[in-house]
């Protein structure tokens, strides 16, 4: 199950999507430029999928997993298929652009305790 997160979520929510799938682990996708972001699916494409049926550009959509058992400062790894993208020079699964990862962040902290 997809959810995109209109939201705050606490701890216990996330722990909740991530016993669906990888347990220690969830994956989403988020729209840098909208500022919303949907986890959850067993790859990033199911997420980004949700954010292009509610308007979403797939540009502005970047994908990464959060995992539960690393400190906060450390949860999010920014790796997935999806961000490759050699139309906005990323040519790698990890983001490289530093300010997106900034934004990602922000949006993530945002919205998931």
């Amino acid at each position: 199950m997809i959810k995109i997160l209109i939201e705050k979520i606490n701890r216990h929510e996330l722990e909740k999507i991530a016993q669906e799938t990888y347990g220690a682990m969830v994956k989403f996708a988020v729209d840098v430029q909208k500022g919303i972001i949907a986890l959850g699916g067993q790859l990033h494409s199911d997420a980004e999928e949700k954010l292009l049926e509610k308007g979403s550009k797939s540009r502005y959509i970047w994908g990464a997993n959060i995992h539960l058992d690393h400190p906060k400062k450390d949860r999010i790894e920014f790796t997935a298929l999806i961000n490759i993208k050699p139309s906005v020079a990323n040519r790698s699964m990890e983001i490289e652009d530093q300010a997106i990862k900034k934004k990602i962040k922000r949006i993530v902290n945002k919205f998931i305790e």
